[in-house]
């Protein structure tokens, strides 16, 4: 089943705002495409449009967080780094309780180009103190992870692709903030995960399977804090770690996974991600294919390894 990212984040957002009303929504100009538009026709005064000044609606979050406020600022994750300056100085500095939720991100806004594919933002946030960094894999992870992530205090980045989302979890499955969500155990390598490419690490893991190579998987959705026990345990007894994400593999998921190891349990680590801008497709599982992360892709490369 294939279902939307931003979707499920808007009409978890209205959800949420039934709940607690201290939740404000502000949106850069952008409240149709990330869906925040859900929560601006349910509560119209809870809601604020900033306009193209994604720097100015982090400074709001700020001011809406001190007084008392839980506010999410939302847009597009290529604009939202335009903001890192007041995010750190900020937010992250006076460790405010501001959520950041970034849509269209990876190359999920495969239309646009490069200027639009945020391939940078996991490394950007994870270096910065008191921020909680979360990946969700699916639509229904997004709604599980958002009410959790609203409930934990001090400043949270949230990254979503766009509509591309095949279902990984079933409703009612346990899923929990800092805590690595393993799908799958095996013995040979290990295939640690994060955002859509999950999904495509368990088709992998079940090419491998019918090759004769038993493999672990884990959705890593809380990239920090990173759950080192869960990483160790399955890293273990395994010949090879390969981490799999729609981000350049240099300070996202896979150095985070090499960091990890490096000090306390040397393996090898095969990072798949992208070191290049992208560009503009009609289709985004032909760009995913251009950039050697299909599930057809990742096999070709970890086979010819391991």
């Amino acid at each position: 089943m294939i279902e939307s990212f931003r979707e499920a984040f808007g009409r978890a957002l209205v959800e949420i705002g039934r709940k607690n009303d201290k939740v404000v929504v502000i949106d850069a100009d952008v409240k149709g495409s990330t869906k925040t538009i859900y929560f601006e026709k349910a509560f119209p005064e809870r809601f604020i449009q900033v306009g193209i000044s994604e720097q100015d609606m982090i400074g709001t979050a700020a001011g809406l967080a001190i007084a008392g406020k839980i506010p999410v600022a939302s847009a597009f994750a290529s604009f939202l780094m335009r903001a890192w300056e007041q995010i750190r100085n900020t937010v992250a500095r006076d460790n405010l309780n501001v959520k950041i939720v970034s849509t269209h991100s990876g190359f999920s806004d495969h239309m646009d180009g490069s200027s639009h594919q945020c391939l940078e933002d996991i490394a950007l946030m994870r270096v910065l103190p008191n921020m909680t960094v979360v990946v969700p894999a699916d639509a229904y992870a997004t709604k599980v992870l958002l009410e959790q992530v609203i409930e934990h205090k001090g400043p949270v980045y949230m990254r979503l692709g766009r509509d591309y989302a095949p279902r990984v979890y079933r409703e009612g499955d346990g899923i929990e903030l800092g805590r690595a969500s393993v799908l799958r155990e095996g013995s040979d390598i290990l295939l640690v995960a994060m955002g859509v490419m999950v999904s495509v690490a368990l088709e992998v893991a079940e090419k491998l399977a019918k090759a004769g190579i038993d493999a672990s998987v884990v959705d890593m959705h809380t990239i920090k804090p990173f759950d080192e026990e869960t990483l160790l345990k399955l890293a273990k007894p395994v010949n090879a770690v390969i981490t799999l994400e729609e981000h350049t593999i240099y300070g996202g998921l896979g150095g985070a996974v090499a960091e990890v190891l490096s000090e306390k349990m040397p393996k090898r680590v095969i990072r798949i991600g992208t070191t290049e801008f992208g560009r503009s497709s009609r289709d985004y599982l032909s760009l995913l294919d251009r950039y050697g992360l299909t599930a057809d892709k990742v096999y070709d490369k970890i086979a010819g390894v391991v």
